[in-house]
């Protein structure tokens, strides 16, 4: 049935469709946020210990999950498979303790060492990818559990053994594998995060003036319709109240105030995502979005497609190993054999939660999706505990939503992919 066009010249019916579309399309990120809203008002959660946690879990998660948006860009979907570069970042970390080398020199040390053996594994994991064409989540998701189990017996029974390793605090007693749990403390403990700290008010300034300042030179220097020169003067008022409100913070008596940011953990994710955005303008990036969006015609225009998706591999698990290293830095303590287990599926549930989808994700809906996720995760089990008088209830809705969304993510690409197939075969039908 064909649209009546009275009906699209009709103002009403456009925006109508808009906000329908709007609505359909970010349906869970929407779910979250009135989730998250209602749960920290049940919770009844200090407002200062909910900033305090939520800046934590900020600094050491966007980046794992930012390293998930260039193979949903080269279109080989969610790629589970991000837990091989957090083994890689585990081993290299012990090694380092090992040989004692605190503080930044030794997370520095760790970027060196893990990043020739994350580009290795990108490399086997991305030719991998090319033989399952279409199936590379699921290979990653089992891929994953595979590299667990090598990980593991190296771990577990050759280091001490075969590998020598002469430490007690990290061996076991028998003098063969490494202990269940590792404490970074005196070590690589805060060694990124404690580089350059800044109190939350400072940096909010700081924030709002470059954000002002930008915007303000893009006004200056803008032709554009008087409507979006609109837009940006009411952005450059919105980032001096930001500055103002922040003034006022840092002179009063609130907790706020001395929470502090770490500064070089915050810098390293900005500076990602500034090389992701200009990163799909380059040639390179041109060829991954022709290469997701369809594998044949890229093929066509010349463009080498199985060395498009193994490059796309290869810097989602050196960023994830990255990412892996910042954020054991900022836990401190970490468990050997498991703290790797949940890091593809927490990063993969948050940026859906941000409105991401298995064919498109963008770094604005990753950073929401890790702020959302995260929320819920601080909120849930105070309002569990306010609502039930158990808090292990809200404990298990967390890890129930992760999974879920998860799901039901894979559920609905699976049914729009079966949908286009089968409209494609009646148009095929028809002519």
């Amino acid at each position: 049935m064909k649209d009546n066009p009275k009906l699209n010249r009709d103002p009403g019916h456009a925006v109508k469709k808009k906000v329908t579309s709007f609505l359909t399309n970010n349906m869970v990120t929407i779910m979250f946020v009135v989730l998250s809203l209602l749960a920290f008002q049940v919770s009844g959660m200090n407002s200062n210990l909910y900033i305090t946690d939520i800046v934590s879990r900020i600094s050491r998660n966007s980046f794992t999950v930012l390293a998930l948006i260039i193979p949903v860009i080269a279109g080989m979907g969610l790629n589970f498979s991000i837990i091989v570069g957090a083994m890689a970042a585990q081993a290299v970390i012990i090694y380092v303790t090992h040989w004692g080398v605190p503080g930044f020199a030794g997370i520095m040390l760790c970027v060196a060492l893990v990043t020739p053996l994350s580009i290795l594994l990108g490399y086997l994991t991305g030719h991998l990818f090319n033989r399952v064409k279409g199936q590379e989540m699921i290979t990653g998701l089992i891929f994953g559990y595979f590299a667990m189990g090598i990980y593991t017996f190296i771990f577990l029974q050759l280091v001490g053994g075969v590998l020598p390793m002469d430490n007690e605090v990290l061996v076991l007693s028998s003098g063969v594998g490494i202990r269940t749990t590792i404490d970074l403390y005196g070590g690589l403990r805060y060694g990124l995060d404690d580089l350059f700290r800044l109190p939350l008010p400072v940096m909010l300034i700081i924030a709002g003036l470059i954000a002002a300042g930008y915007q303000l030179f893009i006004f200056m220097r803008s032709d554009r319709l008087k409507a979006q020169r609109f837009n940006m003067i009411i952005g450059i008022a919105g980032s001096l109240l930001v500055v103002v409100l922040a003034i006022v913070l840092m002179n009063s008596n609130s907790l706020i105030r001395l929470i502090s940011i770490p500064v070089a953990t915050w810098l390293a994710i900005i500076a990602l995502c500034f090389f992701l955005f200009f990163f799909t303008k380059t040639k390179l990036g041109q060829d991954m979005r022709s290469v997701g969006q369809d594998r044949h015609i890229a093929a066509v225009s010349g463009i080498n497609v199985d060395r498009v998706r193994v490059i796309a591999i290869i810097m989602s698990t050196v960023l994830a190993s990255w990412g892996h290293i910042i954020f054991l830095q900022n836990m401190g303590a970490w468990s050997t054999y498991g703290s790797h287990m949940q890091i593809g599926f927490y990063a993969i549930a948050a940026i859906l939660i941000g409105g991401a989808t298995v064919t498109r994700a963008t770094i604005g809906q990753a950073l929401l999706g890790v702020f959302l996720f995260h929320t819920l995760f601080i909120v849930a089990p105070a309002a569990g505990r306010e609502l039930f008088g158990d808090a292990q209830i809200g404990e298990y809705f967390r890890v129930f939503v992760a999974f879920g969304v998860i799901g039901v993510t894979l559920a609905m690409h699976a049914w729009k992919t079966k949908l286009q197939s089968n409209q494609g075969i009646r148009a095929i039908k028809d002519e």
